[in-house]
């Protein structure tokens, strides 16, 4: 067998960040995915996103379960923490791990199989107890590695590549974080760049639960006429409720925008998320708008995309938890063992 491994030598004249890295140094292994898959193109999303934020690769840890999906941390920031855990149980395990050490940025990788069925318990309560991670679903509505049974996210009367046609209705994860209180919902598609970068920057600067479903296209299985996750649907389907650009605290990024109206959402890092709105009636900071803006043009066979709800004043599970700032895990014995008569409060105030 034959391995091909990436050049170690960059070129001298390659950008370089704030801590003086190229995108290069952000990079992972080569990937073994179908050529034109929509996973790798979210996987470059995520090196753009974290190059131009300049975070420190050491400072990431990404957890991922089982799937195509799932294989995509090994190709991306490979000086990251990377965690594979067994199908659907990314979120618990990745739940235990912000626990134990708030100091990383946590990334969570799934996919609709992972996170829609077998994973659905544990997306919920990682949504619900407000979990601080960047929780990205890379939908394609297949069960790619097991050759392209209709996955919980592929819409009614949908076919496959064989011409079946799905008769079960569907599961809208972005409608499922709205309803569980999920802070910063967005939905990106794998073919539009300029939006999901935007939008991963978004959900790393927020303090909570950020949840981003990304329609990635499965070009071996689910790419024809008749699917309603292809590159052609969604390039003819998309409704973009608004352009995102994110400004960190450090400097200010120049962008050009059309005329029209624009909000500005401080986040807890000092970052800023200034949209510009393309859907005149449209309020990313109204949960139940939200929710029914999606409903109503799902219903139209539309896919909306772009960041469809936040909350600026959201908090973690630290704060729900009442936890102290500094990480678990850096916590000695006399921290974690107070002596008896601290234990002997606490079962008292049990009685």
């Amino acid at each position: 067998m034959t391995w091909i491994t990436k050049p170690k030598l960059h070129h001298p004249t390659l950008p370089k960040n704030a801590l003086c890295l190229t995108r290069r140094d952000y990079e992972g292994k080569i990937s073994t995915l179908c050529a034109g898959c929509g996973h790798d193109s979210i996987s470059a999303a995520i090196v753009q996103a974290c190059w131009e934020l300049s975070i420190e690769p050491h400072r990431v840890a990404k957890l991922s379960g089982i799937g195509c999906s799932s294989k995509t941390p090994d190709y991306f920031l490979g000086q990251s923490h990377g965690f594979n855990t067994v199908h659907g149980r990314m979120p618990s395990v990745l739940t235990g791990a912000n626990l134990a050490n708030r100091g990383l940025l946590y990334l969570g990788v799934s996919g609709d199989g992972d996170s829609a069925s077998i994973g659905m318990g544990q997306f919920v309560h990682a949504m619900r107890r407000g979990v601080d991670m960047v929780y990205i679903v890379e939908n394609n509505g297949v069960y790619g590695l097991t050759k392209g049974q209709f996955s919980a996210t592929a819409d009614q009367g949908s076919t496959s590549k064989r011409g079946v046609v799905n008769s079960d209705s569907p599961i809208d994860l972005v409608g499922l974080a709205l309803q569980l209180g999920a802070s910063y919902v967005a939905r990106g598609f794998s073919g539009d760049k300029r939006q999901l970068v935007p939008l991963i920057k978004g959900a790393i600067g927020h303090r909570g639960p950020a949840f981003i479903d990304v329609i990635s296209p499965c070009v071996a299985f689910n790419n024809h006429a008749g699917s309603t996750k292809s590159y052609e649907y969604v390039r003819e389907h998309n409704d973009a409720v608004n352009r995102l650009d994110v400004m960190p605290p450090r400097a200010e990024i120049v962008v050009d925008y059309a005329e029209g109206e624009s909000i500005e959402v401080v986040q807890h890092d000092g970052s800023s998320l200034r949209l510009h709105k393309l859907a005149a009636d449209y309020d990313p900071r109204d949960r139940l708008g939200a929710a029914n803006y999606v409903q109503q043009h799902q219903a139209r066979g539309e896919v909306v995309t772009g960041l469809l709800y936040v909350d600026p004043a959201a908090t973690d599970l630290h704060a729900h938890l009442g936890t102290i700032a500094a990480p678990l895990n850096t916590l000695g014995a006399r921290e974690l063992c107070p002596g008896k008569a601290a234990l002997d409060r606490i079962n008292a105030a049990l009685r």
